[in-house]
């Protein structure tokens, strides 16, 4: 792929002061990736321009129909300013697997990493040094063809933008408290739950708000149906160890098949923890806390890697998870996790992909 390149004028985007004042999402670079898509033609005209904004016809479906998905991954330097991605072939498995569901053109995983290398070279200076900060990597393809009906777009574009981060949520690697609700429902099995695209998040704001106004830094989402079996988190994956058995909810297509889900079940099962994929109601999460046998619950996603929750609110009562601690199987697992993503530690899965 050819890639047309235009840079930007130094200083063209505002820097953060430092790698301890990032926060998450504020600071984007100077340059970003875009590609066009029409049907007939097929991708094309490639390019790297100043980071700005980009023009939309006010019918463009996008704006009307969702047809919207993107993915998130990170760029990390390491030793000797290594830069290292973390299995990134994951990520664009989901992104197409997400443009196919909403009825959208899929990507060649050579061309997104071929674009990847080349932005992230041109702004390299951008990721930051401090352990547990990282360079912000956000895929996203939008429909753009102007009209009024319910049908599949033939124009799109594909754009990549990046900035650095340091931890997402504000506690950093602290546990969380999550609100469970029974009010609302995030995704039922057949519809797009299973897709990361934008109506996902915004049907999720409501019971977010509501949770943070009651002093709650996230929602944990129950299946649509019954509403009595733990789905996911509202931006993670949720584990738990009870009776020495690590358990997670499988994946059915109402919840997001996770990266980092992924990576702590092959984690676990290397270090001979029995992993189960399996329906868990929150009644026998109750029960194994008041039992003294559900040890540690945390979340797993790329933006925050590895959350510890420390109790949750379910029916309005508060509960207490191992003391509101950290587990000592999540900080052995944010731990390895970090170590291999920074190229501290041994990959014995290739998961580390070096990019310059």
């Amino acid at each position: 792929m050819e890639i047309r390149i235009q840079e930007a004028e130094p200083g063209h985007m505002p820097r953060p002061e430092s790698d301890d004042t990032l926060g998450f999402g504020k600071y984007f670079t100077d340059h970003m990736f875009l590609m066009d898509y029409e049907k007939g033609t097929g991708w094309h005209n490639a390019r790297i321009v100043p980071y700005g904004p980009i023009s939309l016809d006010p019918a463009a479906v996008v704006l009307h129909y969702g047809q919207e998905v993107f993915e998130g991954a990170k760029a990390y330097r390491g030793q000797g300013d290594a830069i290292f991605l973390f299995r990134p072939e994951k990520n664009i498995e989901r992104l197409n697997r997400s443009a196919a569901r909403l009825c959208m053109p899929q990507l060649e995983a050579e061309t997104i990493k071929q674009a990847y290398r080349e932005l992230i070279r041109m702004d390299r200076d951008w990721i930051p040094r401090k352990m547990g900060t990282s360079l912000y990597i956000r895929p996203t393809m939008i429909a753009t063809e102007a009209f009024l009906g319910v049908k599949p777009a033939i124009r799109y574009l594909f754009y990549i933008i990046i900035g650095p981060v340091g931890a997402y949520y504000p506690e950093g690697f602290k546990p969380t408290n999550i609100y469970v609700t029974t009010e609302y429902v995030r995704a039922v099995r057949g519809g797009v739950g299973e897709a990361k695209t934008s109506g996902n998040y915004a049907a999720s704001l409501l019971a977010a708000e509501k949770a943070i106004a009651k002093g709650f830094t996230q929602v944990l989402w129950l299946d649509a149906v019954e509403r009595r079996y733990v789905e996911e988190v509202g931006t993670s994956n949720i584990f738990f160890l009870l009776d020495g058995e690590l358990i997670t909810p499988p994946l059915t297509g109402s919840i997001l098949p996770g990266v980092t889900r992924d990576s702590v079940i092959h984690l676990a099962r290397s270090w001979g923890i029995r992993v189960s994929e399996r329906q868990i109601g929150m009644d026998e999460v109750i029960r194994g806390i008041e039992s003294g046998i559900l040890k540690e619950v945390f979340g797993t996603g790329t933006a925050a890697v590895i959350s510890p929750v420390g109790s949750f609110c379910y029916q309005e009562k508060n509960y207490t998870v191992a003391g509101g601690g950290t587990g000592e199987l999540a900080q052995k697992l944010y731990d390895t996790l970090i170590g291999i993503q920074y190229g501290n530690l041994e990959d014995p899965f290739g998961w580390r992909v070096q990019i310059g």
